[in-house]
């Protein structure tokens, strides 16, 4: 859905981000800016920044940043479009009426209504549960020591032992069989027509991030099959792309989320204290889940059941979760089968001591290989080490392979230098992905790195002393700049103080990556620290003839000696930077 640029500026500056912020978070003001515990990573001190001035927020612990827009789309999970009428109607902003094909409202309309009747159903299926038709799923989960607060909690219900009992009351409701058949609540067929889906089960309403009910699972009473049943995909709800437990445990405020493998488990968990514990919803989790889980961290935890089954599941989930970026571990739980059991027979202080020594991801792939060869046998434990050696390749990072090496010739007692020929043999012959850069010698990552800190300084100054813009001007273009981002939110910034309009929160809706997004806050939230006016100067001074003499380095490599326009301009900028001594920085 497309707003003009005019309406989403009316929007942002008319919610000021202090207020908006510390609805979600206190703060505390220190000097320009408030100060605030983070609330996308668990942490002590607070390192979470608000600037009233730059209406952005920016947390020196995580990275997370934006401006009040971004703030609600990552604390709310909500879209742009929802974080912008969520604001709108905060400040009391009129929205533009968007036009919408007959298709697209007739989807709309479908979807606000399959979410009302959702409520219905989980209210009716939460009542009938504390009643004598939900005695048989009440005595179940009393029986799994499940407490009336965790059951609130999780909204649990009953569907009675009738399998028309919600077709009845939803009808009396006036809902229409249509609208029943795409919420998933019912089944068809000729013989019977229309009734309940769910019927003799406790239910588990699943809860999108927002806390709206999607759809329901429910756990048979007796030796019914299918043991557990999950709604149908719907117009809102999607197996792939949600997670059970998500809406709380993205709130958790702990570093790592923890996947295991059933509802029983997530409600156990939180119900110990370990309200990071997410499902999937009986599928095998997915390259969309991995996508998910990486928006609210950036360590996962596997916990899924220690028998066979549970083992694949998690050689399956290794390779997705890298692939998103999510640093992946693996917890180990035997001799109990699942978290329940284990904390149910060992309590929650010994569940903890697990996690704290959950497997590296490599390490558990290594080990269940290792299951596989005969290593009393030199032959066989030879090709066990040509296994893993190929793993090992397969990793990007020189540092990181040489790690591993070490690991794995400390943990099987082999010679390291044997071990890392192996590993670039197998680099060499291509018999994993070979990437050339990885041999090949590159500019120090150090001297790279300060001089885009040196770019961030420069561009964070410039938004704290607007007016040291008319001295750096001068010297430097958005052109100077190393990489294309950069250079981009560069000419954005000048743009702005040139016409003395400075919003660096605008430059941020310019972007629609969430990433991006977070990378311009950053240029803007870079620390410097000085202890006085005259070393603040002298530091300003200094950082822009790094920025130059980058520029300048950067274009004389590609510079094009036939081209007399580029010689020029090369020239004219050497002219500038040797003229840069006589700069008098005033703020």
């Amino acid at each position: 859905m497309y707003y003009p640029e005019e309406v989403v500026e009316e929007v942002r500056s008319r919610n000021d981000i202090v207020d908006v912020i510390s609805a979600y978070v206190k703060l505390q003001r220190k000097g320009s800016s408030y100060f605030g515990l983070c609330p996308f990573h668990n942490e002590k001190s607070p390192s979470f920044s608000v600037s009233p001035g730059k209406q952005m927020y920016y947390c020196f612990g995580c990275g997370a940043g934006g401006n009040v827009l971004t703030f609600i789309m990552e604390y709310e999970n909500f879209s742009f479009p929802e974080a912008l009428k969520f604001l709108a109607d905060r400040a009391g902003v009129k929205l533009p009426e968007q036009e919408y094909s007959a298709e697209a409202k007739r989807q709309q309309d479908l979807r606000t209504a399959i979410l009302e009747v959702n409520k219905m159903a989980g209210k009716f299926y939460y009542y009938q549960l504390r009643t004598e038709a939900g005695k048989q799923g009440m005595e179940y989960l009393k029986n799994r020591q499940l407490s009336e607060e965790t059951m609130q909690r999780f909204g649990l219900g009953f569907a009675p032992k009738y399998s028309d009992s919600l077709y009845r009351y939803l009808k009396q409701k006036g809902v229409s069989d249509e609208l029943l058949r795409q919420s998933g609540l019912m089944n068809v067929d000729e013989k019977r027509g229309m009734y309940d889906k769910f019927w003799n089960r406790v239910i588990f309403p699943i809860m999108d991030v927002n806390n709206r009910v999607i759809g329901f699972g429910g756990r048979v009473m007796g030796d019914g099959k299918p043991k557990y049943l999950n709604s149908p995909e719907t117009p809102v709800f999607d197996k792939s792309r949600n997670l059970y437990g998500l809406n709380v445990a993205r709130v958790s405020r702990k570093k790592y989320i923890i996947v295991c493998e059933g509802y029983m488990d997530v409600i156990s968990m939180h119900q110990a204290g370990f309200t990071n514990a997410v499902a999937s919803l009986g599928t095998a989790l997915t390259s969309q889940h991995a996508s998910l889980l990486k928006r609210y961290t950036d360590e996962v935890i596997l916990s899924y059941d220690s028998d066979e089954a549970g083992v694949k599941a998690a050689l399956r989930a290794i390779p997705l979760m890298k692939e998103a970026g999510v640093r992946t571990r693996v917890l180990k739980m035997a001799p109990y089968k699942d978290p329940d059991e284990f904390i149910k027979a060992l309590g929650t202080e010994a569940f903890q001591e697990r996690i704290d020594q959950a497997q590296n991801s490599f390490l558990f792939e290594v080990s269940v290989l290792e299951g596989q060869f005969d290593m009393s046998d030199p032959e066989s434990k030879t090709s066990f080490f040509q296994e893993v050696s190929k793993k090992i390749a397969g990793f990007e990072m020189e540092v990181e392979r040489e790690n591993y090496i070490e690991a794995i010739a400390s943990r099987y007692h082999t010679s390291f230098e044997g071990l890392r020929n192996m590993v670039l043999r197998y680099l060499m012959q291509g018999e994993v992905p070979f990437r050339p850069e990885v041999l090949r010698s590159r500019k120090s990552p150090g001297r790279d790195d300060g001089i885009k800190k040196s770019q961030r300084m420069l561009l964070t100054w410039l938004t704290e002393y607007p007016g040291f813009y008319q001295t750096v001007k001068t010297y430097i273009r958005p052109e100077d700049f190393t990489t294309d981002f950069y250079r981009e939110v560069a000419q954005l910034l000048f743009a702005q103080l040139e016409q003395e309009k400075l919003e660096p929160a605008q430059i941020i809706d310019h972007f629609m990556d969430p990433e991006e997004q977070r990378q311009a806050a950053e240029l803007f939230h870079t620390r410097v620290p000085v202890e006085s006016e005259n070393e603040l100067k002298k530091a300003m001074k200094e950082t822009v003839k790094k920025v130059m003499t980058a520029g300048l380095e950067q274009k004389n490599a590609s510079l094009d000696t036939t081209n007399m326009n580029a010689l020029q301009q090369m020239l004219e900028a050497r002219r500038r930077l040797q003229s840069l001594d006589k700069m008098v920085i005033k703020l």
